[in-house]
């Protein structure tokens, strides 16, 4: 009994200590960074694709369409299935921003309708270059425009998703998605848009550049998709702290997987890079991965694995000198994301990341942590699987914690 009541009252100080942090937490991120903040808030890009208006208005064969918002991946599918290649190409020449976009359409098909609707971008921005009556800003912001539009129309560039709007979403392609015997799917954090997504600064913490490493270490057999489909956060702000645009980038990668294995694909693992990380939490019980892996994580909106709700495997890695490991791990006023998955608690299964440094780390060249991505990366996506529990069979070279140590 006083065992019992010394552990009762260790678990209501450690609750109390949390509460106090959380509060100290709210108070800075809302009272005393207020000015800043409201200047990073950022409105996250919603709804169908550009163009679905004239999508929907087009009954030139006498049929309806279907509807960007509301056709399930699968039935998109179908659709375009029953439809000749002639007739495939009309549609992606009438509607290059939808069919680019629109989940569960061929993904040959997508790379030809979204090099179309770059090509119509670049020449919309090119002809505002030197347009009378906008301001010398505006002229330098299309010039930038264009020039990142070439750089996407260079050959051998494959790209699975393209919108515009807002900061600009994209999605590519590194591998062959027709071929491949693994698919994976990065999912990234905060300050990621089209125009950063690939940058060379801090190459391995931007998606495109994950993407190419763990593509390189797992071999020409497994494509591996940088998905920057969601308005990620900028800064430090509210927006990283809060879920309001991790609940708006949810659904996105949910119909976005679902697409993939609409179109024939195996059901990918999905690696997720710091905020990415709430996006796949609170997605997770729909979404139908192999594998999730949450990375540099501040947490996934849930205390457990079993919160998740999903029959993927989980796993989760963190280095030492990450500096998320200094953010606390609550979940109050709607702020912080919860507990740490790279926690033993929360019953992931552990990534070794020793060799990792800092935030974006982790897919660097010569990590453990990139040699145990690749080995997830090429395990099997189809079968009967665990409840995503660490007590099932591992992928090839990675073990749960604690088996075969002393």
């Amino acid at each position: 009994m006083r065992l019992r009541s010394w552990k009762a009252r260790r678990s209501w100080k450690n609750r109390g200590r949390r509460t106090l942090i959380a509060v100290a937490l709210t108070t800075t991120v809302v009272a005393g960074t207020t000015g800043w903040a409201v200047g990073s808030e950022q409105q996250p890009l919603t709804g169908p694709p550009p163009g679905t208006q004239a999508w929907r208005a087009d009954h030139t064969w006498g049929v309806r369409l279907p509807d960007p918002a509301t056709t399930t991946p699968a039935r998109v599918a179908a659709f375009f299935d029953s439809l000749s290649e002639a007739e495939q190409q009309s549609l992606a020449r009438k509607h290059p921003s939808v069919v680019g976009n629109l989940d569960g359409v061929p993904t040959a098909l997508r790379y030809e309708a979204n090099s179309l609707a770059l090509k119509a971008e670049r020449a919309h921005e090119k002809a505002r270059e030197s347009e009378p009556g906008l301001t010398s800003q505006d002229h330098e912001q299309s010039r930038s425009l264009v020039a990142r539009y070439e750089e996407l129309l260079e050959p051998g560039r494959r790209i699975l998703a393209f919108d515009p709007r807002g900061r600009g979403q994209v999605a590519e392609v590194y591998g062959d998605l027709a071929l491949a015997k693994h698919v994976s799917v990065v999912v990234p954090g905060s300050d990621m848009d089209l125009s950063t997504f690939d940058r060379s600064k801090d190459r391995y913490g931007t998606p495109a550049g994950m993407a190419r490493s763990l593509r390189a270490t797992a071999g020409s057999d497994t494509a591996v998709i940088a998905w920057v489909g969601y308005t990620t956060p900028v800064g430090l702000g509210p927006d990283a702290a809060t879920g309001r645009l991790a609940e708006a980038g949810a659904p996105r990668l949910t119909r976005f997987v679902q697409g993939l294995t609409a179109s024939g694909m195996p059901r990918p693992a999905v690696f997720c890079h710091s905020y990415g990380s709430v996006v796949c939490g609170l997605a997770a019980p729909r979404l139908a991965a192999s594998d999730l892996v949450a990375l540099g994580s501040p947490g996934m909106r849930a205390d457990s694995v079993a919160d998740l709700h999903t029959s993927a495997r989980v796993w989760a890695a963190k280095d030492d000198s990450d500096w998320i490991g200094d953010v606390p791990n609550v979940e109050l006023f709607g702020l912080g994301h919860g507990e740490d998955p790279a926690e033993p608690a929360f019953g992931a299964r552990p990534v070794p990341a020793e060799r990792a440094k800092g935030h974006t780390g982790y897919f660097a060249p010569g990590t453990d942590s990139l040699r145990a991505f690749a080995a997830i990366a090429q395990s099997t996506s189809t079968g009967t699987q665990d409840e995503g529990s660490g007590t099932g069979a591992p992928a090839a070279g990675l073990r749960p914690a604690g088996e075969g140590q002393s």
